[in-house]
Protein backbone atom coordinates (compact mmCIF):
# COMPACT_ATOMS: atom_id res chain seq x y z
CA UNK A 1 0.00 0.00 0.00
CA UNK A 2 1.47 3.84 -0.66
CA UNK A 3 0.81 6.45 0.58
CA UNK A 4 -1.03 9.39 -0.96
CA UNK A 5 -2.11 12.65 -0.85
CA UNK A 6 -5.27 12.48 -3.01
CA UNK A 7 -8.11 13.04 -1.09
CA UNK A 8 -10.07 9.59 0.01
CA UNK A 9 -12.73 8.94 -2.76
CA UNK A 10 -15.16 7.14 0.26
CA UNK A 11 -17.83 8.59 0.92
CA UNK A 12 -20.10 8.74 3.50
CA UNK A 13 -22.85 6.40 1.66
CA UNK A 14 -20.30 4.31 0.44
CA UNK A 15 -17.17 2.22 1.56
CA UNK A 16 -14.00 1.01 -0.21
CA UNK A 17 -13.30 -3.03 -0.11
CA UNK A 18 -10.34 -3.52 2.10
CA UNK A 19 -9.42 -6.33 -0.15
CA UNK A 20 -9.76 -5.03 -3.54
CA UNK A 21 -10.72 -1.22 -3.14
CA UNK A 22 -13.88 -1.97 -4.87
CA UNK A 23 -16.58 0.52 -4.08
CA UNK A 24 -19.46 -1.05 -2.09
CA UNK A 25 -22.73 0.46 -0.21
CA UNK A 26 -21.91 1.31 3.11
CA UNK A 27 -21.98 -1.18 5.66
CA UNK A 28 -21.94 -4.03 3.09
CA UNK A 29 -21.20 -7.45 4.60
CA UNK A 30 -19.42 -8.73 1.66
CA UNK A 31 -17.98 -7.98 -1.76
CA UNK A 32 -19.12 -9.43 -4.95
CA UNK A 33 -15.80 -9.27 -6.82
CA UNK A 34 -13.18 -10.75 -4.32
CA UNK A 35 -15.33 -12.81 -2.24
CA UNK A 36 -14.22 -10.21 0.91
CA UNK A 37 -16.92 -11.12 4.14
CA UNK A 38 -17.25 -8.67 7.29
CA UNK A 39 -15.71 -10.91 10.18
CA UNK A 40 -17.55 -11.17 13.18
CA UNK A 41 -16.70 -8.26 15.90
CA UNK A 42 -15.36 -9.23 18.89
CA UNK A 43 -18.51 -9.48 21.08
CA UNK A 44 -19.66 -12.63 20.79
CA UNK A 45 -16.38 -14.46 19.91
CA UNK A 46 -14.64 -17.41 21.44
CA UNK A 47 -10.85 -16.88 22.11
CA UNK A 48 -9.12 -19.91 20.11
CA UNK A 49 -6.28 -20.11 23.06
CA UNK A 50 -8.28 -20.14 25.36
CA UNK A 51 -10.30 -22.97 23.88
CA UNK A 52 -6.97 -25.13 23.55
CA UNK A 53 -6.30 -24.40 26.91
CA UNK A 54 -9.21 -25.38 28.47
CA UNK A 55 -8.81 -28.56 26.20
CA UNK A 56 -6.42 -29.97 29.36
CA UNK A 57 -10.36 -31.32 30.20
CA UNK A 58 -11.38 -32.81 26.94
CA UNK A 59 -14.44 -31.68 25.50
CA UNK A 60 -14.13 -28.52 27.61
CA UNK A 61 -12.95 -26.25 24.90
CA UNK A 62 -15.21 -26.95 22.51
CA UNK A 63 -17.90 -26.78 24.88
CA UNK A 64 -16.49 -23.29 25.60
CA UNK A 65 -16.71 -22.10 21.70
CA UNK A 66 -20.47 -23.29 21.69
CA UNK A 67 -19.89 -27.21 20.93
CA UNK A 68 -21.75 -29.18 23.37
CA UNK A 69 -22.60 -32.28 21.78
CA UNK A 70 -18.69 -32.53 20.44
CA UNK A 71 -17.59 -31.33 23.89
CA UNK A 72 -19.10 -34.59 25.38
CA UNK A 73 -18.32 -36.79 22.65
CA UNK A 74 -14.24 -36.17 23.47
CA UNK A 75 -14.97 -36.39 27.15
CA UNK A 76 -16.69 -39.30 26.70
CA UNK A 77 -13.93 -40.18 23.93
CA UNK A 78 -11.28 -39.73 26.85
CA UNK A 79 -12.31 -42.41 28.66
CA UNK A 80 -11.91 -44.42 26.00
CA UNK A 81 -8.52 -43.51 24.65
CA UNK A 82 -7.39 -43.65 28.27
CA UNK A 83 -8.61 -47.61 28.31
CA UNK A 84 -6.36 -48.38 25.33
CA UNK A 85 -3.60 -46.70 26.24
CA UNK A 86 -3.67 -47.85 29.50
CA UNK A 87 -3.51 -51.68 27.67
CA UNK A 88 -1.13 -50.70 25.79
CA UNK A 89 0.94 -49.24 28.27
CA UNK A 90 1.02 -52.74 29.61
CA UNK A 91 2.18 -54.38 26.39
CA UNK A 92 4.85 -51.80 25.80
CA UNK A 93 6.73 -51.12 29.24
CA UNK A 94 4.75 -48.00 29.78
CA UNK A 95 5.11 -46.41 25.82
CA UNK A 96 1.23 -46.98 25.18
CA UNK A 97 0.64 -43.85 27.49
CA UNK A 98 1.79 -41.80 24.46
CA UNK A 99 -1.50 -42.51 22.84
CA UNK A 100 -3.05 -40.69 25.82
CA UNK A 101 -0.72 -37.52 25.00
CA UNK A 102 -1.68 -37.41 21.29
CA UNK A 103 -5.66 -37.67 21.75
CA UNK A 104 -4.95 -34.80 23.74
CA UNK A 105 -2.79 -32.79 21.82
CA UNK A 106 -5.27 -33.50 18.70
CA UNK A 107 -8.08 -32.24 20.59
CA UNK A 108 -6.61 -28.82 21.52
CA UNK A 109 -5.63 -28.31 18.30
CA UNK A 110 -9.11 -29.11 17.01
CA UNK A 111 -10.98 -27.26 19.83
CA UNK A 112 -8.46 -23.92 18.48
CA UNK A 113 -8.98 -24.89 14.63
CA UNK A 114 -12.86 -25.25 15.17
CA UNK A 115 -15.33 -22.19 13.95
CA UNK A 116 -17.04 -20.17 16.72
CA UNK A 117 -20.22 -21.04 17.09
CA UNK A 118 -20.97 -18.41 19.85
CA UNK A 119 -23.25 -15.81 18.68
CA UNK A 120 -23.37 -12.54 19.98
CA UNK A 121 -27.25 -11.43 21.92
CA UNK A 122 -29.30 -9.61 19.77
CA UNK A 123 -29.97 -7.55 22.09
CA UNK A 124 -27.63 -5.32 23.79
CA UNK A 125 -28.89 -5.06 27.61
CA UNK A 126 -26.09 -2.73 28.80
CA UNK A 127 -24.21 -3.12 31.95
CA UNK A 128 -26.49 -4.65 34.96
CA UNK A 129 -25.65 -3.38 38.50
Amino acid sequence: MEYTDAPSTQTEDTMLCPNCGQRLPAGSESCDQCGWKREETAEGTASDAMAALLSIVPGLGHVYKGYRGIGLLFAIGTLIVLGFSGLAAIASAGFGLGLAVFYWIGVAMHAYAIKDHVFPSEKDEGEQY
